[in-house]
């Protein structure tokens, strides 16, 4: 586990920096189907087709909607991200094998960034530098190529200097292409939720770790 020189350290959000077990997805994804169904007036059933077709051609459901359908994203982001944060616990083992790496570390999202303070709150995960999430982006989502140059050049950082840590594996293509280790934190997901089977795994994917804590610690231990 080589993270020789390796000084910047940016992390997805979801189902990464808490577990898929704490269900925020779900969530999620039922003010999703909802909206949909409401500002396409379309049932259920299609709603969900619908995300789930926009989240693979596009990255997210938002930029499907936003390409197809012209939609706010902003009252967007606001509507699906309206949930019940309860289930999320304090890690303080996390907060602190975080701490405890070398440089920088920042957070790039799908999500908007209010929305990932308020989970990084409520995991006493308040560390970061930055948070970078759509709007910041230009609602170019993740695995998008913009997405990844815009947070590096507002960052002002050096790819082949970053670690990115994701739950998604076609997330960390772009990463890998441009010189940052990658991590795959989970089994990977292949589909727009958390109860997806297992993804393709490829070469892009130089690490995998289903305890995204011990990892850490690991790294620090190996500085």
């Amino acid at each position: 586990m080589d993270f020789t020189n390796t000084d910047i350290w940016i992390f997805d959000l979801d189902n990464t920096l808490y577990p898929p077990e704490m269900a925020l997805f779900p969530q999620i994804e039922a003010r999703m189907n909802a909206y949909v169904m409401r500002r396409l007036s379309v049932g259920a059933d299609h709603a969900d087709r619908l995300r789930r077709d926009y989240w693979h051609r596009y990255g997210t459901t938002l930029a499907g909607l936003m390409a197809e359908h012209a939609i706010d994203p902003s009252a967007y982001l606001a509507e699906v991200h309206d949930i019940d944060f309860s289930e999320l616990t304090p890690a303080p083992d996390l907060a602190s094998a975080i701490s405890a790496l070398p440089g920088r570390k920042l957070i790039h999202t799908n999500a908007d960034a209010r929305y990932a303070r308020r989970v990084l709150t409520a995991r006493d995960l308040d560390l970061f530098e930055a948070v970078y999430g759509v709007e910041e982006t230009g609602f170019h989502p993740k695995p998008r190529s913009e997405a990844y140059q815009s947070v590096i050049e507002q960052a002002g950082i050096d790819p082949a200097r970053a670690a990115f840590f994701e739950d998604d594996p076609r997330n960390l293509a772009v990463p890998h292409e441009l010189g940052m280790r990658t991590v795959l934190v989970g089994p990977g997901r292949d589909g727009p939720n958390a109860l997806a089977g297992p993804g393709t795994i490829g070469d892009h994917v130089q690490h995998r770790t289903g305890d995204l804590t011990g990892f850490l610690q690991g790294i620090v231990t190996a500085c």
